[in-house]
C-alpha cells in the first residue's frame, strides 16, 4: 500500500527515487522487506521480481495518477501499478522455479488479486484524505 500512495503523492521521478532509497535500505541490510528481512539475498528468490518491479510500479502508478484529486483516475492508476508489479513477480517466479506460466498465476497471481484490488481501495481512499490534507502546502499544489 505504501508504494501505491508514494506514487499517488508524488511526481514521478520522486517517487521513483523514493523507492529506490527503499530499496537500497533493504540490500544493505536493513530489515524493511515482509517479514523482517534484509539484504541483497532477499532480491534472488521466488519473490525477488515483485522487489526489482517496485520502481517501476511506483513510476506507472505516478505517471497515471498526476497527483490528482480524481477517484478512478487514482484507482486506475494503482490497479495498473500493482499489474506491472504481478507481471514483474510473475517473470521473477518463472526465472527463479523454472514453473510454467499457468502454474505460476496460480500460485503467484490468483491469490492475491482480491487482497490486491481491496489494498488499491483503501490506497485510493487514503491517498484522495492525504491529498485533500496537503492541498493548502505550497509543495503539494494539486491539479483538479
Amino acid at each position: 500500500m505504501v508504494i501505491g500512495l508514494i506514487a499517488t503523492l508524488y511526481r514521478p521521478k520522486e517517487a521513483t527515487l523514493y523507492v529506490l532509497l527503499y530499496l537500497l535500505l533493504g540490500a544493505i541490510g536493513l530489515p524493511v522487506f515482509s517479514g523482517g528481512n534484509g539484504g541483497l539475498h532477499t532480491f534472488i528468490g521466488q519473490t525477488g521480481g515483485f522487489l526489482l518491479f517496485f520502481p517501476l510500479r511506483a513510476l506507472v502508478t505516478s505517471l497515471i495518477a498526476n497527483r490528482k484529486k480524481i477517484l478512478i483516475q487514482i484507482f486506475i492508476a494503482n490497479f495498473l501499478g500493482e499489474v506491472v508489479l504481478f507481471i514483474g513477480g510473475a517473470i521473477g517466479f518463472i526465472i527463479f522455479t523454472h514453473s510454467l506460466i499457468l502454474t505460476t498465476l496460480k500460485l503467484v497471481v490468483l491469490p492475491f488479486v482480491l487482497p490486491d484490488l481491496i489494498k488499491i481501495t483503501l490506497t485510493t481512499l487514503f491517498s484522495l484524505l492525504l491529498l485533500k490534507a496537503l492541498q493548502s502546502q505550497s509543495y503539494f499544489k494539486i491539479e483538479k
